[in-house]
């Protein structure tokens, strides 16, 4: 018995078709390009850092200021920012 033709195999590789679908639907959507976007969080860690750069060269001064003697404290403008600070909590 001879077999010439088996229904529905017409030599069609079934993945073949899968990839074409894949390759048309790359093809109709847009490239995709990269995209970078950067939190709020981070945003804020960039500001704090140069807030953290300030700090320090503020706390050089007051060092300096210090072993040189020329620093000098208002006793008044202390205790209001101590009682506002405390007070507001």
């Amino acid at each position: 018995m001879k077999i010439n033709q088996t229904p529905g195999v017409n030599g069609i590789n079934p993945y073949q078709k899968q990839l074409k679908k894949a390759d048309a639907a790359q093809a109709a959507s847009p490239a995709n390009g990269d995209k970078l976007e950067i939190s709020s969080a981070a945003k804020e860690m960039q500001d704090s850092s140069r807030i953290l750069a300030e700090r320090r060269e503020k706390i050089a001064l007051l060092k300096e200021q210090i072993t040189d003697g020329t620093y000098k404290t208002d006793a008044n403008a202390t205790a209001k920012a101590m009682l506002d600070f405390y007070g507001k909590q």
